[in-house]
């Protein structure tokens, strides 16, 4: 399996990913108020895993630039209709990943990415490409499913079955200190990890990281 079998799958199932129901619109509208109160109008942003853009086309008005990327082109596609219907200044979408831009000369005052560290192949590898695309003194800016601290039947037994029969993504399992480990030893410090969820138990710890 490889980042084009990823991109395969999520192309895939873009349409179906589109039409989903947020489930928890009370803890996603939290995380997108904290999120604005961290950008500002001279702010370069560049979001990574943007889905079919959603949270970009709700964020990317309070900033100068947003990139918003994807590995699915089928899921920028959508992005782009949705962005035709709806216009925003600054805001572009491409299909991209971390590594790829981290190649170019442009570097971002905050990088985002929310549900998309679990979904790398080598999370330890993205943040330190992440670490590199940030200014001096940059935010990264996360919110990241921990299924580490999950159900231990979901992630130890359904989700690779599911995986081997391409019914489900690559996961990358992380427990929250897992995941601040990782962004840690990235080169970052953790200003904040905070929980957002209205209701259940929260296992997507919200993570504001400065580059070092």
């Amino acid at each position: 399996m490889s980042t084009a079998d990823d991109a395969r799958f999520w192309d895939r199932v873009s349409r179906r990913y589109a039409k989903a129901r947020i489930s928890d619109q009370g803890g996603y509208d939290r995380t997108l108020q904290r999120t604005r109160e961290l950008l500002f109008q001279d702010d370069r942003v560049l979001e990574l895993g943007c889905g079919t853009g959603s949270t970009a086309l709700r964020l990317a008005d309070g900033v100068a630039s947003y990139l918003a990327t994807d590995i699915s082109e089928k899921m920028i596609g959508i992005a782009e209709d949705k962005h035709a219907a709806a216009p925003v200044p600054g805001l572009t979408f491409r299909t991209a990943t971390a590594g790829i831009i981290a190649q170019e000369l442009e570097r971002y005052d905050k990088v985002l990415g929310f549900n998309y560290l679990h979904l790398v192949r080598d999370p330890q590898i993205v943040l330190r490409h992440i670490h590199d695309l940030l200014l001096p003194g940059g935010l990264f800016i996360s919110k990241t499913p921990c299924l580490g601290d999950m159900n231990v039947l979901v992630r130890s037994v359904l989700l690779p079955v599911m995986g081997v029969v391409g019914l489900a993504p690559h996961v990358t399992v992380l427990g929250t200190h897992d995941l601040t480990d990782l962004i840690r030893s990235a080169g970052f410090e953790i200003v904040a990890a905070e929980k957002h969820a209205t209701k259940a138990r929260d296992a997507r710890p919200f993570v504001l990281a400065r580059k070092a």
